[in-house]
């Protein structure tokens, strides 16, 4: 029985030397990677003998085939990193062009919902990884890759060690998610980690020895519970962490605080969630209110 050899061109091969040179993350390189294939098969032959009418077309044919503006952005990024970085054509990279993406109000669950969806947890597994991502606001990324070491509790906080943007942050640890990590880490499996330090090991173990759980996986069990919970809304695991910074801000929590609980670098990332703090946008009182009462001036007493 004879393996199939993957073999990898030169100028591929230069690029991926080129994004790792960088410490560009896996996930980056592999978007990077596949839009530099696409354009490739548009193009039907080496991106390196692109001209720019051959990226003008190609930027054409994209946005004609209904490609969305988001998978179109990407694509656009990796195109350039390869014309820019890899192979130092900057007059090509100049006739790439991004489209700016429509803002979109971040779908948030209520409280009666994340209360339901909690009760539904099939398991104590689920039920403590839901709860960190509405709790403490982490990515699905974030809660799959906390390691025992990371929960302080003597401090409630938790660490989130190289996150989005190789970031560490500090995040609150509820005395209620404590309660479940304790009850987890007793039933949790150790068949394949007994032989590592404790410190190290992986607060929720994947099925392959020494991987933690992958976020495909948690995505799964979630909508499994929101279909268990009865809730119509089309959430995805992100709406944990949407509702989690929306509850704060009604709550009156400083944005400031709930940007550094989020890790976000820009307030503006941050700020984008008064537009669905429903609290706070109907406590807010109407100009028309205040010009009626205005308009109602209270009677003199007779003397």
């Amino acid at each position: 029985m004879t393996t199939k050899k993957t073999t990898i061109s030169p100028l591929r091969q230069r690029m991926i030397d080129d994004m790792s040179a960088r410490k560009m993350v896996t996930g980056t390189q592999i978007g990077h990677i596949r839009a530099c294939k696409r354009f490739t098969a548009f193009l039907g032959r080496s991106p390196d003998t692109a001209t720019p009418e051959d990226i003008r077309r190609f930027q054409l044919h994209l946005a004609e085939t209904g490609v969305s503006i988001c998978t179109r952005n990407r694509t656009m990024t990796g195109m350039r990193f390869l014309f820019r970085i890899t192979l130092r054509r900057r007059d090509l990279a100049d006739e790439i062009y991004h489209i700016k993406e429509p803002q979109k109000v971040p779908l948030v669950m209520s409280r009666d919902e994340i209360k339901r969806l909690l009760a539904m947890a099939r398991s104590l597994h689920v039920q403590v990884m839901l709860s960190l991502g509405y709790g403490c606001g982490l990515r699905a990324g974030e809660v799959v890759r906390l390691k025992t070491g990371d929960i302080d509790s003597a401090q409630n906080i938790i660490r989130i060690v190289q996150a989005k943007g190789r970031k560490d942050r500090n995040v609150m640890l509820p005395p209620d998610v404590l309660d479940l990590l304790r009850q987890w880490w007793k039933k949790r499996p150790t068949r394949y980690d007994a032989g590592i330090d404790a410190q190290h090991r992986w607060l929720f173990p994947g099925r392959r020895p020494g991987k933690p759980l992958t976020t495909r996986q948690l995505s799964r069990v979630f909508q499994e519970t929101v279909e268990a919970a009865g809730i119509r809304k089309p959430v995805t695991l992100h709406s944990l962490r949407h509702s989690f910074a929306t509850h704060l801000l009604e709550r009156g929590v400083d944005i400031r605080h709930i940007q550094a609980l989020l890790g976000h670098d820009k307030l503006d990332s941050t700020a984008r969630y008064t537009r669905v703090a429903t609290g706070t946008i109907a406590a807010i009182e109407s100009p028309l209110d205040i010009l009626s009462k205005s308009r109602k001036k209270p009677r003199k007493s007779k003397t």
